[in-house]
């Protein structure tokens, strides 16, 4: 009998400390897994901290900048320098022509005798055309040394204010002085392009022929433009303040990413942005139907052998590093693109042959392969969340299995394929090492101008400044500063295009 009580004592602790074990764990596990929440809660907020707090740091030093750039005298230098920029791009179009003319004349069969006296005529007027730069170039050296040393002091900061007034003073009475000059240097431009134009020689082909109309439709132009320079000079203000709103237009909306040009640097977002978005466009562009299409077929269509020997492959692309699949981009698609395009039976397209074998159109496709596994996913889960029964009484009523995919399943999963393109976007603009080695990294808006064409020129990102400038800098620089103004705006655009995804989702779950 005595057995009895003590047995039920012990069933009592053993089931206690059963009770007491098991909250104790779920506590611990509660604890665990909310700690790591919380932790990644804080660095989260940490980095976006640090982020804001090192880039927009970096637009009352950019003002700083711009208003001794423009005290300094620098900024009338770079307004002479754009006019000198422009004689230099119709410089250079006659050089292609004369490019393309020997290439003509090559591959008719002729000599090197005989290619040098077909040109001949060409030669001198780009030898001519050449030498109508010169005042200008010197006008341009010479304005520039004035204002070199003025800049140089102001950003060294070694002198008072009064005495550097006195410098900006006298750089700016010395730039006035020789307004005159640059004056008499466009009236003689002026004349001498008029001159070298009534001496271009006639051209043979319709190639040449065009090519030779837009030189002198260009030259035509610059002439009309020269007016609009003067006039840039005359209103030019020195002592007019940089605002911190002109300090932060000028960085998004500024088109040259130029670092240390004699001592200043220009930091400007658009041709980074534009690069990244022609980037993605094409990605997406390439992406949507063959991630899309491939999930409504092994979703809706395909065999379940067909659907098991897919699905595998599509979702083992994620696998691959993205530096191999740059350097796949480097060594075989671009040179299989740029060797695609010297093909004769292409000769008709007014963008082949490329010359570029790494520009935007090769880290787009790339970039596509990469975003195919996100979007083939999350548009196939929003298809299995579609309702059986819309599938079921579909069929019932007649209709085939295309027609029901396509008019009832794909329309009532659309917001979630919308959200899972949206994904594939954030994550493709987020993309770094294969813009970086695949895009070219041209800093230059794209020429739209070129149409279709445009989507094989070189681009640089934003994600690939980032990378390739970072390490270079030195810490708490404007440049160092610069870059994370850029990661700023890449942080909101894949902040942003995630919210609308997650949003659409959302929108999809409450339907269900």
């Amino acid at each position: 009998m005595s057995k009895a009580p003590q047995q039920d004592r012990l069933k009592l602790r053993r089931s206690k400390s059963r009770q007491w074990l098991g909250f104790d764990t779920q506590r611990l596990l509660k604890l665990f897994f909310g700690g790591n929440a919380v932790i990644a809660v804080i660095v989260l907020l940490l980095i976006t901290f640090f982020l804001f707090r090192e880039g927009l740091s970096f637009f009352p030093q950019y003002q700083k900048n711009m208003e001794q750039y423009r005290r300094s005298g620098m900024e009338f230098t770079s307004l002479v320098n754009e006019e000198h920029e422009r004689f230099n791009q119709l410089f250079r179009s006659l050089v292609d022509i004369r490019k393309l003319q020997i290439e003509q004349l090559t591959a008719q069969g002729l000599s090197h005798e005989e290619i040098a006296q077909a040109s001949a005529a060409l030669r001198e007027r780009i030898y001519a055309f050449s030498e109508l730069a010169v005042p200008l170039r010197n006008y341009q050296r010479d304005v520039r040394n004035i204002t070199r040393d003025t800049y140089a002091l102001a950003q060294a900061d070694l002198e008072d204010e009064a005495t550097m007034a006195q410098h900006y003073d006298n750089t700016i009475a010395a730039l006035r002085a020789t307004f005159s000059t640059y004056e008499e240097i466009n009236r003689q431009l002026v004349g001498s392009i008029e001159a070298q134009l009534a001496l271009m020689p006639d051209f043979e082909g319709t190639g040449l022929q065009a090519r030779a109309k837009d030189f002198r439709q260009d030259a035509e132009q610059f002439i009309v433009s020269l007016p609009t320079y003067q006039a840039r000079l005359t209103a030019w203000q020195p002592v007019k303040e940089v605002s911190l709103w002109e300090a932060i237009a000028s960085f998004l909306f500024g088109r040259e990413w130029i670092i240390n040009n004699d001592g200043h640097s220009s930091y400007g977002l658009l041709p980074l942005l534009t690069g990244s978005l022609l980037v993605t466009g094409i990605a997406i562009t390439l992406a949507i139907p063959l991630g899309v299409g491939a999930a409504i077929y092994t979703n809706q269509m395909a065999l379940r052998g067909e659907a098991n020997f897919i699905k595998p492959f599509i979702e083992f692309i994620t696998a691959i590093p993205s530096v191999v699949i740059g350097f796949f981009g480097i060594t075989v698609f671009g040179s299989a693109i740029r060797w695609l395009s010297q093909q004769s039976a292409l000769d008709w397209l007014p963008f082949f042959p490329i010359t570029e074998r790494l520009n935007a159109f090769t880290a787009g496709c790339l970039l596509a392969l990469m975003a195919v596994p996100t979007i083939f996913t999350l548009s196939e889960e929003a298809l299995n969340r579609v309702p059986k029964i819309y599938k079921e009484t579909s069929l019932a009523l007649g209709a085939n299995r295309f027609q029901t995919t396509m008019r009832i399943i794909v329309p009532t999963a659309l917001s979630g394929i919308i959200s899972a393109v949206l994904l594939g976007i954030g994550r493709v603009i987020g993309e770094t090492m294969v813009v970086l080695l695949c895009a070219g990294n041209r800093i230059q808006i794209p020429q739209l101008s070129e149409g279709v064409g445009v989507v094989f020129e070189p681009v640089h990102t934003m994600t690939g400044i980032i990378a390739q400038e970072m390490g270079e800098v030195a810490q708490g620089s404007m440049h160092y500063r610069a870059l994370f103004c850029v990661g700023i705006v890449l942080f909101v655009l894949t902040l942003l295009i995630n919210y609308i995804a997650q949003k659409l989702f959302q929108h999809e779950r409450v339907g269900d």
